[in-house]
This record gives C-alpha cells, sequence and structure tokens, in this order.
C-alpha cells in the first residue's frame, strides 16, 4: 500500500513539475515576435474598463496617468464601473473625464460590473475593449502595442503585467510569482502553439467578442477561468503582448496575501471539477488548447506548495531511503527540475536585489498556503476584496519610478 502511494505521489508532482518545465525551457527558447507597424493612422476605438469596488483611495489617481497615454485622446475612453464609491470621488472622476458608471449589487463581482458596463455602452462605439483593475498603471506605449496586435489580427490579447512596487517581502513573493507565471503559462504556452491564459487584468478582446462571452459568465470568483476558455472555444487563441506592461499592485501584508490565495486556490478547484469531463472531451475532439486551460493548468500543484512539497519528501527520502520504494536520486533529480523551471524565468537583476527579501517571506508564505488546503470552503462563492493604496510606481527591476 505504501509503495502504492509512493508511485501516485510521485507521478503527479513530477507531472506538475515537468509540466513547468517544457513551458519554462520553451519560453526561454521563444524568438520575440516582431509584428509589423499598423498602417499609419490606423487607430482601433478602445474603451478602458475599469470594475472600482470600494477603490476611492487610488481610482482617481489611477484614471488621471490614463490622460497621459500615448494614444490619439479621441481614440480611447476610460470607463469606470463605480461600485460603492463615494459620491465626491465620482464628482472628481467626472472631472478628469472618465466616464462614470454607477453600480450596485448585493454581492459585487468583477462580472457582473462588466455585463452592467457592456449593457450601458453603444455597441458600434469601441473595436476593443481593455480590461483593468483599480490599481492598474500603464506603459505609456500601452495602446500603441495592443493596437499593433490587434490590427494584425489579434483578436484576445493578454498584456505583460508586472509588479508595482517591492516594499515588502510578501510584495516580492508576489512579484516574483507573477514573474514567473507570465514566463511559463503565457510565454511558454504561445511558444508551444497553445494560448496564454489570462489573468483577470491588462487584457484585451475585440469588443463584440467580449461582450458577447460576458454576457454568459455568472462567475463569483476566478471568472478569467471562464472567460479564457469560452475565447478558445469559439476559435480564437489568446496572444501574450509581453512589450505592453500593466503595472499592478502586489500585495503588501501576509493577511492581503492569504485572502488572494484563498480565492485563487478555491476557483482552481472548482473550475477543475467543473470543467473535467468537458476538457478531456475537447482533447479528443483535438482541441489541445481548451484541455490545457480546462484540466492542465487547474491541476498544477501552486508553484509555492510545489516546491515546500518537493523539498520536504527529498530530504525525508534521503534520510530514510532504505525503508521506500523509489530511490532518493530520483527525487533529488525532480527537486533539480523544479527549481530550473523556477529559476530560468527569473531575471538576475532579481537575485542581486530581492533574494533574500523573498527568503524572508517564503515560510510565512508557505505555512498560508498550507493552512489555506483546510479552509477553502465557500471561498468561491463570495466576493473577497483586496484593498489598493499605492498611487505610484516604484519597481528597480524595471528602471520604472513614478509617484
Amino acid at each position: 500500500m505504501i509503495a502504492v502511494i509512493e508511485v501516485i505521489l510521485f507521478s503527479y508532482l513530477a507531472g506538475c513539475i515537468l509540466f513547468n518545465l517544457v513551458l519554462s525551457v520553451a519560453g526561454r527558447l521563444q524568438r520575440k515576435r516582431t509584428m509589423p507597424p499598423p498602417e499609419a493612422g490606423l487607430y482601433a476605438r478602445v474603451a478602458i474598463l475599469i470594475p472600482a469596488y470600494k477603490e476611492d483611495s487610488i481610482i482617481l489617481s489611477t484614471v488621471e496617468s490614463y490622460a497621459r497615454l500615448n494614444y490619439p485622446a479621441g481614440m480611447y475612453e476610460v470607463v469606470v464601473i463605480a461600485d460603492s464609491l463615494q459620491p465626491d470621488t465620482l464628482t472628481q472622476l467626472n472631472r478628469a473625464g472618465a466616464t462614470v458608471i454607477p453600480v450596485s449589487f448585493e454581492k459585487s463581482t468583477k462580472a457582473k460590473s462588466l455585463n452592467a458596463a457592456f449593457s450601458q455602452l453603444p455597441d458600434d462605439a469601441y473595436d476593443l475593449a481593455l480590461i483593468c483593475d483599480a490599481d492598474n498603471m500603464l506603459s505609456p506605449d500601452f495602446l500603441l502595442k495592443v493596437n499593433g496586435a490587434f490590427q494584425n489580427g489579434e483578436y484576445a490579447i493578454q498584456t505583460q503585467r508586472v509588479a508595482k512596487n517591492l516594499n515588502t517581502p510578501f510584495a516580492v513573493l508576489d512579484a516574483a510569482n507573477e514573474i514567473i507565471a507570465n514566463h511559463l503559462y503565457r510565454k511558454g504556452a504561445n511558444a508551444l502553439g497553445l494560448s496564454s491564459s489570462v489573468i483577470g487584468s491588462g487584457m484585451a478582446f475585440h469588443y463584440p467578442l467580449i461582450k458577447g462571452i460576458m454576457q454568459e459568465i455568472e462567475a463569483i470568483g476566478g471568472f478569467d477561468k471562464v472567460l479564457q476558455l469560452m475565447v478558445v472555444s469559439k476559435g480564437h487563441a489568446i496572444y501574450y503582448l509581453e512589450d505592453a506592461r500593466v503595472f499592478d499592485e502586489k500585495v503588501e501584508q501576509p493577511e492581503a496575501f492569504e485572502n488572494q490565495r484563498r480565492r485563487w486556490l478555491s476557483s482552481q478547484l472548482v473550475y477543475l471539477r467543473q470543467y473535467w469531463k468537458k476538457g478531456w472531451q475537447q482533447l479528443f475532439q483535438g482541441n489541445v488548447d481548451y484541455f490545457n486551460l480546462a484540466v492542465c493548468q487547474n491541476l498544477l500543484m501552486p508553484r509555492l506548495l510545489l516546491l515546500a512539497s518537493v523539498t520536504v519528501i527529498t530530504v525525508f527520502y534521503i534520510l530514510l531511503h532504505h525503508y521506500l520504494l523509489l530511490p532518493a536520486v530520483w527525487w533529488v533529480a525532480l527537486w533539480v527540475c523544479n527549481c530550473i523551471s523556477l529559476l530560468l524565468p527569473v531575471p538576475v537583476l532579481f537575485f542581486r536585489k530581492y533574494l533574500f527579501s523573498a527568503l524572508l517571506g517564503m515560510p510565512r508564505a508557505i505555512f498560508i498556503m498550507v493552512s489555506l488546503l483546510f479552509r477553502l470552503k465557500g471561498a468561491n462563492n463570495r466576493f473577497i476584496h483586496t484593498k489598493h493604496t499605492k498611487t505610484g510606481i516604484d519597481n528597480p527591476l524595471l528602471d520604472v519610478v513614478s509617484k
């Protein structure tokens, strides 16, 4: 019986690690795709949709930052979907030139806010919908990059989300997690001919496509997991636009980290169960893209838990290998492969500046992740809000400072 458990455990963890390793290597080997510039004067009409739930402290600065984008002013509109914002905030947003759509729900979700906006905005006024969070700031040439991809035939685009702040150990860990996820599940996936996964913000879609899809989505947590499946099921690949950067506030404290990860873990398990059967059906019909997003990525153990699990088990086997079936060297090899998959995406500058800070926060983060496995019930059925406070960018990794 113990031998069977050993084999099952090794097979699952090896599958997760080898999956990540293949994506990591593919992302490293991929040559940057250079798109031809769009025809001169050809600009998509863009609606920047910002669901904002109780984000009075930050939403105005976000809207004001979008006024500085390098894109024709008449070709994009900032739309704030104001859920539970203060009256004074609404007044200031109107003065800043944003289109404000007040909403109120018994149970707030990003999907409900977006659908409320789509129901009120004119269908023929936009070519693209860009979905951002209330804390997101964009690089000056962001819309130009997105426009170039759209004019070259990309109807579903995930841009590169990067850290807005690196000021605490948990913010550093969160930033490292984003760097690795971007490399594996977006850049690496595209390198293998698969769709990029989406992140929930910094996403641009052909306007009629996303409006139609959103009308079918009622998810509370992890709506982006449903969204990406519906995009690929309609025959559209999701393109990862690495050159377009959206700056996102990273969680600073353990409590925020816990709330965020609880929501993510819960939605992963919920959608694995929900789309397990259909994912396999799609695979047998030749739709590898759908299977990857519905089954493979939801079946993966979170990387922090994966690192902790393989490390502990490897040490255990080294000490007690005489009493166990599998050779300890197998686990050592697996641990090395896991480290390679995680280290390849991370820039050298990160190790020089932030390695100690990341290591400092890792034990607490691992403890939180393990404890969450026993406290996931109901997390996907309620809206868990992460409060944001950063109105500027401070990311030395990208040499970007904006106050």
